[in-house]
């Protein structure tokens, strides 16, 4: 028996059995009614909730599919256009009476798929693949029965349907086609907004590159240049700008941190960094990588025909009713042009101090710190770690109408109204160096360098401090006493750092453990040897994986913050010949608790793994 028969609604006891498989025109085989019995059975919903659904189910259905015109339905209207069940119900936001929690769309379906004798799947965009996706069947036949291929392997099309008993057509396309199917039940929004991404970028894709010709861009030397026809370019140029939209609607949704766009020989690979980790996404034909990279150029303003230099640009951008800052650069390799979009979120960008990690002593510090009225406050960490959004996190926390705030970035990561700020241009000298040596002529408060780089930066930043300015800005170093060595060595005094320097935090981000499928375990006597701990019993948490964290085990990320604290007895020991093991022997005397440490107490609190202790700290 096929997975088709298997799947069908008279292969097993189901509460929702169908006397027929065929799909009434315009509708879902299951009514709102036959969900809202199933809740019910299955002690998802209460009596009064469900008498409700009956009563006002109808009309909830009306209002969600008020797009279409009452008693002009057309006739062949796509299941797409129309609210499941499933949606219907959960619109309701209506509460498990046993747990209190959300009744959402996902947990409706999996218990229809339970019902119907059927395999729930969570899709997860970032492990399709887009052939797979839009070549085995055609756009108009997934929309109109809302079904979407996720996997082709041994001869076999899995397919996941919003329906599971809309079965003719997929008989129908069985046989058509001449392929076996397995049907997996998934969500109504999660088939749809696959198809909307998917196809739409493939068939931006497919327009242009028809448009273009299939003549490769990047491996030859000598190119044979074909004069285009004035309404050929704008046929080309729209189908490249939808492909684009499409690719950043599609990172802002996956949450993505980071954009990158790399030319191989005859592709072009498309990757996100989500969480810190990168995913491959798509490829392209190679053939498309000049005209991706020349439409974000122009939305940056970037130079189009400059491909020899490395450039750096800027796009804003909307997305769901916020604002959302992309910085774009562009790096030459061996075939083409690299693009990386890093992705600023306001909401992540500019959080309070005390929900991005820190713990209550190193709170407690920073926060003092930054109050300070004059004096130099670092920020040391690798790219990724999150100091831009400490820095702006900090200058949010203390602006105030009284206070004049300066930044001076390479390049300005988030535009704020709160702060004035300048950005780097080298090309026309003006740099860190030139813009410290008149800032002050500006009336400034508090001033945030992007980095401090070199001496004559570094220079500028104590004089600052020295007049009464409060200074923070970056330097990349491992932790924060070796901080002191750096500044040392790029040339400034010992007595002016231990007079200008107020404090000193290194930072790293972990991933957090998901909370929909952590389970607890005890930490093993290899892993505490390793991490230098105490031989007892400690009970730590890990995340199994699941389609809330795309299996990783993992689902956002949250801050360790080493703070180092100028004491007296710290000032005393800054020389010009600074004993380092020294310094850090005071830092840990005056209470500094070290990036391994504090991240044995995000583990021990249970908010990551010691895999990611590892990965993160060495």
């Amino acid at each position: 028996m096929s997975q088709t028969e298997k799947n069908k609604p008279g292969s097993q006891p189901s509460p929702m059995r169908r006397a027929t498989d065929r799909v009434p025109p315009n509708k879902y085989m299951l009514t709102i009614k036959d969900v809202a019995k199933l809740l019910h059975q299955r002690s998802r919903i209460s009596d009064e909730q469900y008498q409700m659904i009956l009563e006002r189910g109808d009309a909830q259905a009306a209002r969600l599919n008020s797009h279409l015109k009452l008693g002009k339905v057309k006739k062949d209207l796509y299941l797409a256009e129309l609210a499941s069940p499933a949606q219907i119900i959960t619109s309701f936001k209506l509460e498990v009476p046993a747990t209190q929690k959300k009744l959402t769309e996902d947990a409706v379906t999996e218990l229809i798929a339970q019902a119907a004798g059927m395999e729930y799947i969570k899709i997860d965009p970032l492990k399709l693949e887009l052939d797979v996706v839009t070549d085995q069947i055609p756009r108009a036949f997934a929309l109109k029965n809302l079904v979407v291929p996720i996997d082709a392997k041994d001869g076999v099309v899995t397919i996941a349907v919003a329906d599971p008993y809309n079965i003719r057509p997929i008989e129908d396309l069985q046989h058509a086609l001449g392929i076996r199917i397995k049907r997996i039940l998934a969500s109504r929004s999660d088939v749809l907004k696959i198809l909307e991404e998917f196809f739409g970028f493939q068939a931006s894709v497919k327009a242009a590159q028809s448009e273009m010709g299939l003549r490769s861009e990047l491996s030859s030397l000598e190119q044979l240049f074909k004069m285009r026809g004035r309404d050929e370019i704008e046929s080309s140029d729209q189908h490249i700008i939808s492909a684009v939209e499409f690719l950043l609607k599609y990172a802002f949704d996956q949450r993505a941190s980071d954009i990158h766009i790399e030319p191989k020989r005859e592709k072009s690979m498309i990757r996100f960094r989500v969480d810190g980790v990168l995913h491959n996404i798509h490829s392209v034909p190679g053939n498309l990588h000049p005209a991706m990279v020349s439409r974000l150029k122009l939305l940056s303003r970037l130079d189009v025909a400059e491909k020899r230099r490395p450039q750096d640009g800027r796009i804003k951008t909307e997305h769901m009713g916020k604002d959302i800052e992309l910085r774009v650069s562009t790096l030459p390799v061996a075939f083409g042009e690299k693009v990386v979009i890093r992705i600023f979120d306001p909401e992540i960008l500019m959080q309070k101090l005390d929900r991005i990690g820190f713990n209550e002593r190193e709170y407690k510090l920073y926060s003092s710190f930054i109050r300070m009225p004059h004096g130099i406050i670092l920020v040391t960490g690798p790219t990724g770690s999150g100091k831009t959004t400490t820095l702006y996190s900090s200058l949010k926390t203390i602006s105030t109408p009284e206070i004049n705030i300066i930044t001076v970035e390479d390049p300005i990561e988030m535009v704020m109204e709160d702060f004035n700020q300048v950005g780097v241009q080298s090309a026309i000298d003006i740099t860190f160096a030139t813009v410290l040596r008149n800032i002050l002529r500006q009336d400034p408060d508090v001033l945030m360098i992007g980095e401090i780089r070199d001496r004559e930066t570094a220079s500028n930043a104590v004089q600052a401090a020295l007049t009464g300015h409060l200074v923070l800005s970056t330097l990349h170093t491992n932790d924060a006493p070796s901080s002191i060595a750096r500044l040392l060595d790029i040339g400034i005094p010992a007595f002016l750092i231990s007079s200008t320097v107020s404090g000193i935090i290194a930072q790293r981000l972990l991933r957090t453990i998901c909370q929909e499928c952590k389970f607890e375990r005890v930490l093993t006597k290899e892993e505490m040897v390793y991490l230098g701990m105490q031989e007892k019993e400690y009970r730590v948490w890990e995340g199994k994986g699941c389609d809330e964290c795309r299996g990783t085990g993992y689902k956002g990320r949250t801050g360790i913050f080493e703070v180092l604290e100028f004491t007296d007895r710290l000032r005393a020991q800054i020389t010009e010949q600074t004993d380092m093991t020294k310094i850090y022997e005071i830092a840990k005397a005056d209470g500094m608790v070290s990036l391994r440490e504090l991240a044995i107490q995000k583990l021990l609190d249970g908010h990551t793994t010691f895999q990611e202790i590892v990965s993160v700290t060495g």
